[in-house]
């Protein structure tokens, strides 16, 4: 599980992101029709860019990469205002 934890102006959040979430996520972004609405919308701003096509033989290693490497620390910020980022696996 993926935990995200925030603490703006003397607040905390705390938010899990727990893996089944984040593999039905990648089933929604290796869509082919998603990346058509995407590339049509796109394709209306007169914009050259195209969102490419992801395959999801590429992201299952890195999703299982994810859950073997747990405790390990992605973000660890701390802004001048206070503001303070944690994720953490």
């Amino acid at each position: 599980m993926i935990k995200v934890k925030l603490k703006i102006e003397g607040k905390r959040f705390s938010i899990p992101v727990p893996y089944a979430l984040l593999n039905l996520a990648s089933l929604i972004i290796t869509s082919k029709w998603l990346n058509r609405l995407i590339n049509k919308a796109i394709k209306k701003n007169d914009s050259k860019f195209t969102f490419p096509e992801i395959d999801k033989k590429d992201l299952k290693p890195l999703l299982k990469g994810l859950s073997k490497n747990r405790g390990l620390i992605l973000v660890d910020t701390k802004l001048k205002d206070g503001t303070e980022v944690v994720v953490k696996l």
